[in-house]
C-alpha cells in the first residue's frame, strides 16, 4: 500500500518551490504544525475557474461470451459529472507600528508572531471544512468528506462501516488515499496552492474609540476545496459512540479491520494512505492495544519515520492526530 513519499507535489512543496527565499517556511511550518491534511494532501489547479469538474465511475459496462456468427452486445461503463466548488477565508492582522519601531531588526519576526492565531484560527477552520464542510448549509464554504460519505444505503456506502452508536454523541475515523486519481485538494485556476499572505503596509486605523493611529497589515487568503475522483479510495468508520468507546466498550480494531479492506489501495496502488481520528480515539486504540493481553493488536499499531518524523502507524498507514473531528456528530444510517 502506498503511504507518504509518493512524486506528487503537496502543499508543502508547493509552499517551499514558491519562494525559496524563506519567507513563507515559518507560515507552512506552523500551518503543519496544527493542520494533518497539510502533511499528506496533494493540491490540483481547478479546471474551470474556482470550481473542478470531473467524472467518476458509477458502474462498469456488461461483458458477453460470444458465439460464432453472433453480435457483441453493445454497452458502455457508468459514468457521473461532478463539479467541486472552492472557497476562501481571509484574516487580517494589524500590528501598531510603534511596536514593530521598538522591535528593531526583529520586525518580521514580531509581524508573524503575532500573526500565529490567525493563521491557528484559518488552519482550524479549514480542517474542520475538509471533513464537515456542507455547501447545502453554507454556500459560501465547500464540500467536505462527511457529507458525501453519511448514507449507507448510497453508491458509495459500502465504504461506511457503522461501528454502532446512535444518538448525537458520536465521532469517526477516516481513511483516505490523497492522489491525482483518489482525493485532491482544490485552488481556483490561476491562482496559488494553499495559504497566501499578503503585506498590506502601513494604514491608518481606527481604535474602539474611532481615534486613529497606524499600523501595519498582512492579509491572509487561503482557497480551498476537495475533489473525490474516486470514492473506494476513502473508507469511514461512522457511529464510533464515544462514552461507550472511552469505558472500552467497542472493538475498535474490528471496525479498523473492515475499513482498511474497503480502500482499493489494498489491490490497486496509488496516493497517500493516511489515517484521521481525534485523540481520544487515539488513547481508545492505545488502551486497547495495552490491555489485550495478546500481540495482535501490537502488531497493528507501530512505528514509523516519516520525512524525518516518528509517526504512529496503522498497518503501516500514519495515524494523523487531529481535533477537528469532534465527538457530537449525530449517528447516520
Amino acid at each position: 500500500m502506498a503511504t507518504v513519499g509518493n512524486t506528487f507535489y503537496d502543499l508543502a512543496d508547493l509552499y517551499k518551490s514558491r519562494n525559496p527565499d524563506g519567507t513563507t517556511a515559518d507560515v507552512i511550518e506552523m500551518l503543519m504544525q496544527t493542520n494533518s491534511l497539510i502533511k499528506d494532501a496533494n493540491a490540483i489547479e481547478c479546471n474551470d475557474g474556482t470550481t473542478h469538474v470531473h467524472t467518476i465511475r458509477t458502474g462498469y459496462p456488461t461483458v458477453t461470451w460470444g458465439k460464432l456468427y453472433k453480435g457483441i452486445a453493445q454497452s458502455k461503463s457508468g459514468r457521473a459529472q461532478v463539479k467541486d466548488a472552492t472557497g476562501f477565508c481571509e484574516a487580517l492582522s494589524t500590528v501598531d507600528e510603534r511596536i514593530l519601531k521598538l522591535a528593531g531588526d526583529q520586525k518580521g519576526a514580531v509581524r508573524l508572531q503575532e500573526a500565529q492565531a490567525f493563521l491557528e484560527a484559518m488552519n482550524i477552520e479549514m480542517e474542520s471544512k475538509a471533513f464537515y464542510g456542507n455547501t447545502n448549509a453554507e454556500p459560501e464554504t465547500f464540500m467536505g468528506l462527511e457529507p458525501r460519505f453519511n448514507d449507507t444505503t448510497a453508491e458509495n456506502g459500502s465504504q461506511i462501516i457503522d461501528a454502532g452508536g446512535s444518538g448525537s454523541d458520536n465521532t469517526s475515523i477516516w481513511f483516505v488515499a490523497w492522489g491525482p486519481n483518489q482525493t485532491n485538494l482544490l485552488y481556483p485556476k490561476g491562482t496559488e496552492a494553499g495559504l497566501r499572505r499578503e503585506d498590506m503596509g502601513r494604514q491608518r486605523v481606527l481604535d474602539d474609540n474611532g481615534d486613529p493611529y497606524f499600523a501595519e497589515e498582512e492579509l491572509f487568503h487561503w482557497d480551498i476545496g476537495i475533489a473525490v475522483n474516486d470514492w473506494r479510495y476513502v473508507s469511514r468508520v461512522a457511529n464510533i459512540d464515544v462514552s461507550e468507546m472511552q469505558a472500552g466498550n467497542v472493538d475498535l480494531y474490528s471496525f479498523l479491520r473492515k475499513a482498511y479492506y474497503r480502500l482499493r489501495t489494498r489491490k490497486v496502488a496509488g496516493g497517500r494512505v493516511s489515517m484521521y481520528c481525534n485523540t481520544d480515539v487515539l488513547e481508545a486504540l492505545d488502551g486497547l492495544a495495552t490491555n489485550s493481553g495478546t500481540s495482535d493488536n501490537f502488531v497493528r499499531l507501530g512505528t514509523k519515520e516519516i520525512q524525518g518524523e516518528e509517526v504512529m502507524t496503522y498497518r503501516g498507514i500514519p495515524i494523523r492526530e487531529t481535533d477537528a473531528l469532534i465527538n457530537n456528530e449525530n449517528a447516520i444510517s
